[in-house]
């Protein structure tokens, strides 16, 4: 076998593993129906990154995705943010939120990039130091329920 079909069969490998439950994708669709534009920003390599969002249909479900491996840009910097905010057709000046489960590089990140930030717990507590997010929810479907109740006059844009 050769390298490139070793990384295929190890990107097709690592996309098995990993699932979406069908109400989080329904309220992705949900979301956008609601005039959301909703984005993917991850740390990662492309292949496997993108590998994984097909295995779930997430990719179908969102209006961009931006890697970090694409331009060398790794949350927590802001310039992930921009490339991410630039992948769903806009830019953060125009507001956003970003919801995710890492305290330094969801919440602290995109806190820094001047978006709104929700944080899934998953059962987990906010480290001691630190500022703490904007909201705290236990799972995906709590934040998409948040986002969807500030729908009216809010921006809409989440990563």
């Amino acid at each position: 076998m050769s390298t490139a079909e070793l990384w295929r069969a190890y990107c097709n490998d690592i996309s098995a593993l990993v699932s979406c439950p069908a109400e989080v994708l329904d309220g992705l669709d949900e979301l956008r129906g609601a005039d959301w534009r909703v984005g993917v920003a991850t740390n990662g390599t492309v292949d496997i990154q993108r590998a994984m969002l097909r295995a779930t249909d997430i990719a179908e479900s969102v209006d961009g995705v931006f890697v970090s491996e694409e331009a060398d840009a790794r949350k927590p910097q802001t310039r992930h943010f921009v490339l991410a905010a630039a992948r769903c057709g806009t830019v953060l000046g125009d507001g956003g939120w970003m919801v995710g489960d890492n305290p330094v590089n969801d919440v602290g990140g995109g806190r820094s990039a001047g978006l709104s930030t929700i944080w899934i717990g998953n059962d987990r507590s906010w480290p001691p130091d630190g500022a703490g997010p904007g909201h705290t929810v236990p799972h995906a479907r709590a934040a998409i329920g948040l986002l969807l109740l500030h729908s009216a006059g809010h921006t809409r844009t989440t990563a």
